[in-house]
């Protein structure tokens, strides 16, 4: 049984890069989470700012396991345990250097084809217009 990360009930799997934003099915985008904490008001669904400070985890500990400038297919199913099918397919599209795949790249598209920074988190306003 899936435990939540946050109060350790029962969980479901959470994308930190949801499907429909280019998320894909590999450990690292997975955040275990219980209905409250994935979906309720405080869950990164309905919490916009809790939702990018997830992805800003994410994209830093991407950064820190991918040390090396360059990555063949192979290392990366090694390192973040991902279908080599599936790299193919979602790397096609980006050049492939005699070293392999750059960094900056295998990132950006992990990440949805998006980049985050701490700017947009300390910058967030969660804002409700009065009427």
């Amino acid at each position: 049984m899936l435990k939540c990360e946050i109060c350790g009930r029962q969980a479901d799997k959470h994308h930190i890069v949801y499907r429909s934003q280019g998320g894909i099915d590999f450990p690292l985008n997975f955040k275990y989470l219980c209905h409250e904490h994935h979906r309720g008001k405080e869950g990164p669904h309905k919490n916009r700012k809790l939702d990018l400070q997830y992805k800003l985890e994410l994209q830093k500990r991407l950064e820190m396991l991918l040390r090396k400038d360059f990555y063949i297919l192979d290392e990366l199913v090694d390192l973040l345990n991902i279908n080599k099918g599936m790299l193919k397919r979602i790397f096609k599209e980006y050049k492939l250097y005699k070293e392999g795949y750059k960094k900056s790249d295998i990132i950006y598209r992990l990440m949805g084809k998006k980049v985050y920074t701490q700017y947009m988190l300390d910058e967030y306003c969660d804002f409700i217009a009065n009427f």
